[in-house]
């Protein structure tokens, strides 16, 4: 009788309502939504720019910053600041949809691995670590000899880079799950399988992918800007981080703001997804969860 009116155990009403919650009260969370949140919306006000990013100004190249030139101009003339926000929406695109493309690649790779034949889940092993084992600078040569430079290009490494990561962490979550208990009563109960799959397999692997992919962002977000940087990238005048970058050195005896224009914003980009993705991954991570 006593025991039932005990009350419950202090962990459990001590533990934040919702994963929104316990992301907020984490610091390292709020910081890394709060520089997302400066990235989205420089990328969203990116059309209410004061000038046009490729508007050509000899007359008032390498200026200082100052309340015309929020971030000074460039080697041309043209404004930073409306060229950094204009770069955010490029940034932006090219990181969330490339790896959002390569997280759908490495699901659907990683569940035909792991509930295929042993032949095929040795097959596409070979070519995941064969894969891996090219190092993105010289994928990137190899791509770009033969399409060129483009935001498609840029986006066909990223998922050629990272699609293999995803693809070996969903094998192994769908290995561990295909003889799981309740897999083999659903299929006594006769479910097919895709919805084992869309039912039972994804719901189980998406939040560790998903995690991973905050976490990956700002590597893609170096990959783009670091190609643009070598003229594989993003082509002029389109205005991207990595051109950016690769003026200010090329000109940082006239004039250091470039280098702050074109680095400043990758430094904040990464810093928030990687806040983000290890808060996130302390707060879905059961084994790793702050108690």
């Amino acid at each position: 009788m006593s025991s039932a009116a005990e009350p419950s155990p202090p962990s459990r009403r001590r533990r934040p309502q919702g994963a929104l919650s316990r992301l907020v009260s984490d610091p390292l969370g709020l910081a890394g939504l709060a520089l997302i949140v400066l990235t989205v919306g420089a990328a969203l006000l990116a059309d209410f720019a004061p000038f046009e990013p490729s508007k050509l100004s000899p007359a008032n190249r390498f200026m200082a910053p100052s309340g015309l030139h929020w971030l000074g101009t460039d080697n041309l003339g043209r404004d930073l600041f409306s060229r950094v926000l204009h770069g955010a929406r490029i940034a932006l695109a090219i990181s969330i949809g490339a790896t959002a493309l390569s997280l759908a690649v490495g699901l659907v790779l990683g569940i035909v691995a792991g509930f295929g034949p042993r032949w095929l889940d040795s097959l596409l092993l070979l070519v995941m670590d064969a894969m891996n084992s090219i190092p993105t600078v010289m994928l990137a040569l190899l791509l770009i000899t033969y399409t060129g430079p483009s935001l498609w290009a840029v986006v066909l490494v990223v998922v050629l880079v990272n699609g293999p990561g995803y693809a070996r962490i969903a094998r192994t979550h769908v290995l561990a799950l295909r003889s799981a208990e309740f897999i083999e009563a659903e299929r006594a109960l006769g479910a097919r399988f895709p919805r084992i799959v869309f039912f039972h397999i994804l719901p189980n692997i998406l939040g560790p992918l998903l995690i991973l992919a905050a976490m990956d962002i700002p590597i893609v977000v170096g990959i783009e800007a670091g190609l643009s940087f070598l003229g594989m990238g993003v082509r002029p005048p389109t205005p991207s981080w990595g051109t950016i970058l690769f003026d200010g050195f090329s000109y940082i005896r006239d004039s250091v703001w470039m280098v702050v224009a074109g680095g400043l914003p990758i430094v904040v980009t990464a810093l928030g997804f990687t806040f983000l993705g290890e808060a996130l991954r302390d707060t879905f991570d059961p084994k790793l969860a702050k108690r």
